[in-house]
């Protein structure tokens, strides 16, 4: 009986160290955790952002740490989009022994699963989550992208100075952190520029905009913005066409999705972005991955059934290779070690140089990408981009 308790003892120690973080030493082997939905609204940029994630480690699947060569293993768990689901994606993760964690796309579900690295000591490396307060107070969350207040102020911007409109209507997913707060910063911006907004939510698992392309037209406004997901994009989209929307629709990165260009193919709804890497940029990564993505046909259908380079990959490539920056740095697979050294950590990435501000732990950056559908090839036309000193 006593050797039984003993071993319950034991057992549960051994669960309760796991869970405070400790990467779990399984020969040279290093964990990276993958924090992304598979499923869910957000399921199609999720894949698309693991993509870049895993297309990394396919080119670069060992380190060397003090003459040590480990093989990098990604542990992928899905946090299905739900807020309500981030806290045991995590658990997941951690429990799986990662030094850090990549993700997530969303910034609501990345909010969500926070309390549950920081309490477990294991940093997060958030490569699209736009919201401040993903990173916001505290210090193990970091960020590689900017943030919705500048997206907000270049789109802002851009409808008001390049566009000339005066008078903008915007559509938010009720409780939605990213489409809420980027729609809340667009408005404060538009509004200080001389612009007047109306502004509207439509709840979760609604389907049926028509109503609301209704009230955009009706409120004489002359621009659509709204920064959802690409599931309910593409439903405004083929609502729009059918409805004769007659104004353009402007989005933040999240329309950067083929998803949205199929959509888009063939109808006469105008559509703008902003994004953090603009197709072209990087000749080498864009040949490799197309290459990459139409060797399998499971990565083909994850990147929405072509090879179209999306924003988000190349962002889940450069995470990828910040990640493992920072383990070198450290010396070390231990999450402390880490967490500390991510500071510090810099790489020249294929979106730009990353370094991060001591504040927070966010992404010094300045500059958005502005992308136009091209409608009848079902492609991005490049615009200028927006820098911001």
């Amino acid at each position: 009986m006593k050797r039984t308790l003993l071993s319950i003892t034991t057992l549960l120690i051994a669960s309760c160290m796991l869970f405070a973080g400790g990467a779990k030493e399984e020969g040279n082997v290093i964990k990276i955790g993958v924090f992304e939905p598979a499923s869910g609204d957000n399921g199609a940029g999720g894949k698309q952002e693991t993509l870049g994630i895993q297309y990394a480690n396919h080119l670069t699947p060992t380190l060397t740490l003090d003459g040590v060569e480990y093989t990098v293993e990604l542990v992928i768990a899905d946090n299905e989009s739900s807020n309500d689901r981030a806290a045991s994606a995590a658990a997941t993760l951690i429990n799986e022994g990662i030094s850090v964690a990549l993700g997530s796309y969303g910034s609501g579900v990345s909010i969500a699963g926070s309390d549950t690295f920081r309490a477990a000591g294991v940093p997060v490396i958030g490569i699209t989550c736009t919201n401040p307060q993903v990173t916001e107070g505290n210090t193990h969350y970091f960020r590689i992208c900017f943030l919705d207040p500048f997206q907000g102020t270049v789109l802002a911007n851009y409808a008001y100075n390049v566009l000339g409109v005066e008078k903008a209507y915007c559509l938010a997913k009720l409780g939605d952190d990213y489409s809420g707060g980027l729609v809340n910063y667009f408005i404060e911006a538009f509004e200080s520029l001389g612009g007047t907004c109306v502004s509207e939510t439509f709840p979760e698992g609604n389907s049926d905009f028509t109503s609301y392309i209704a009230n955009a037209k009706n409120s004489g406004c002359e621009i659509f913005f709204s920064p959802v997901s690409t599931e309910a994009a593409q439903l405004i989209i083929n609502q729009a066409s059918s409805q004769g929307l007659g104004m353009p629709i402007l989005a933040g990165d999240t329309w950067d999705s083929n998803v949205v260009l199929q959509a888009a193919k063939g109808t006469d709804v105008d559509i703008t972005i902003t994004t953090f890497y603009p197709e072209g940029a990087d000749a080498s990564f864009d040949n490799g991955f197309k290459e990459w993505v139409n060797a399998d046909s499971t990565r083909l259908s994850n990147n929405g059934g072509d090879d179209t380079v999306a924003a988000v990959t190349a962002m889940g490539y450069d995470a990828y290779y910040f990640a493992l920056q920072a383990i070198e740095n450290a010396g070390s697979t231990d999450p402390a070690d880490v967490m500390q050294a991510l500071w510090t950590t810099e790489i020249d990435g294929v979106s730009g140089h990353i370094a991060l501000e001591q504040v927070n732990g966010d992404a010094i950056r300045n500059t958005a990408y502005v992308k136009h559908c091209n409608n009848e090839d079902g492609t991005w036309d490049a615009l200028p981009a927006v820098t911001v000193e």
